[in-house]
């Protein structure tokens, strides 16, 4: 998937749904009545009070790696979120959820060139490779005042499996090869707090700010750690250890989270917003923990990260009648990523532009409909020895919106 994802617990997924992926990956002050905002509990009670809302949506990945002479490519397909909300009471309302946190998947080899070594044990391959994603679930509720401020509070657990492995191998049946690695079960709890305001400018123009605050966590499970000497007669087994996370002295967690945004709306005819995002990950430990930081030719360092995003939505007339493609919703983005690992002090950032729309089913206020994202983006560059990773994703999203408890006039 990609070569970053050896670190820590994995490459980072773009929090978001497609809705959100399209506009960049904004959402601290986005609130939109069409749409779970998954990135700040507040959000939730942008919303009629009879309606129900769920969203699916998929992702696809393609990337192309680059390292001196050296290209490759792969893609992949996975779940990218499953939201329900309803309302509670009047101004109240809640959420719940499943998203991807990180992901792991890598695979590479390649042959020693010492000619010392080659001249007495023969041809030797070293080969490495790692699967397992790292889940959220959450559930968050949320309530407005005055109809203009909205608090948010969510719940956040995490769990999931990682295997990390390499191996060397002889071709030589006088030598025995070498496997080792590590399975890492994890798990973990945060929270998530979140404010929203909206303040009417005019007629048809509504500004809004937004902020939230996700608490670190800490990570409990199990670290297994081995290493296998394998010959042509017998396997022997030099190292297995099961550590405990979080009792000893391997303490690792994930980072607290900060992000504020401010967003523009006019009528139902246009939306914009710019994000800010902050995380500091240098004492999460994660880049001194057993199973975490793989030890190998790069030093991994964690840092701050910090994320700009950008994001414009554009409507011609969602009430139109007559001409299908007035109504759908056209969205652009732009960000940038500031990596939360340096890899021999050299960063890993990546950057994009996203562009998106979603396509109406029906005429009626349901607004169900189909969301389709498509992000082209770039992570790190040629210099330091860095691998540098040109991609293109595609998610797309199924945005359920239907009215329960609702009373006919007639029947």
């Amino acid at each position: 998937f990609t070569p970053y994802s050896i670190f820590g617990v994995g490459q980072m997924y773009t929090p978001g749904s497609a809705y959100n992926k399209s506009m960049g990956g904004v959402g601290t002050a986005s609130r939109n009545r069409k749409y779970i905002n998954m990135m700040n509990p507040a959000s939730v009670t942008a919303r009629d009070t009879l309606s129900f809302m769920a969203d699916v949506s998929i992702v696809q990945n393609n990337s192309v790696f680059r390292q001196g002479d050296m290209k490759s490519a792969n893609n992949i397909f996975n779940v990218n979120d499953l939201a329900l909300s309803f309302p509670l009471y009047k101004s109240s309302a809640m959420m719940f959820g499943l998203t991807p946190y990180s992901t792991t998947g890598y695979s590479y080899a390649s042959l020693y060139d010492n000619p010392d070594l080659l001249g007495n044990a023969g041809s030797v391959a070293y080969s490495a490779a790692g699967q397992g994603s790292l889940y959220q679930v959450f559930g968050a509720a949320g309530v407005t005042f005055w109809k203009r401020l909205s608090l948010g509070a969510e719940f956040i657990h995490y769990f999931g499996y990682i295997e990390k492995s390499s191996n060397v191998t002889f071709a030589s049946s006088n030598y025995s090869g070498i496997s080792s690695g590590y399975n890492l079960t994890l798990r973990g709890n945060a929270a998530r707090f979140g404010i929203q305001y909206e303040q009417p400018i005019g007629t048809n123009y509504v500004l809004g700010i937004g902020a939230t605050y996700k608490t670190g966590s800490k990570l409990t499970g199990f670290v297994e750690d081995y290493v296998i000497s394998s010959g042509a007669a017998q396997v022997d087994s030099i190292r297995h250890r099961i550590d405990t996370l979080g009792m000893g002295i391997d303490k690792v967690g994930l980072a607290s989270e900060f992000s504020v945004g401010v967003s523009l709306r006019f009528a139902e005819k246009w939306r914009a917003e710019i994000d800010y995002t902050r995380s500091d990950w240098t004492n999460t430990g994660i880049d001194a923990t057993t199973g975490f930081a793989v030890s190998g030719a790069s030093k991994f360092t964690a840092t701050n990260s910090e994320s700009i995003r950008a994001g414009f939505e554009i409507i011609p007339n969602a009430n139109d009648i007559r001409y299908y493609y007035r109504r759908i919703a056209y969205r652009a983005g732009a960000y940038y990523d500031k990596s939360h690992f340096l890899l021999d002090g050299n960063a890993v950032n990546a950057y994009g532009i996203t562009f998106g729309a979603t396509l109406p089913l029906s005429r009626t206020r349901t607004n169900t409909g189909i969301t389709l994202s498509a992000d082209f983006g770039r992570r790190a560059s040629l210099a330091g020895n860095l691998i540098r990773e040109t991609y293109c994703n595609f998610t797309v999203g199924f945005n359920i919106h239907d009215y329960w408890f609702h009373k006919y006039r007639y029947e």
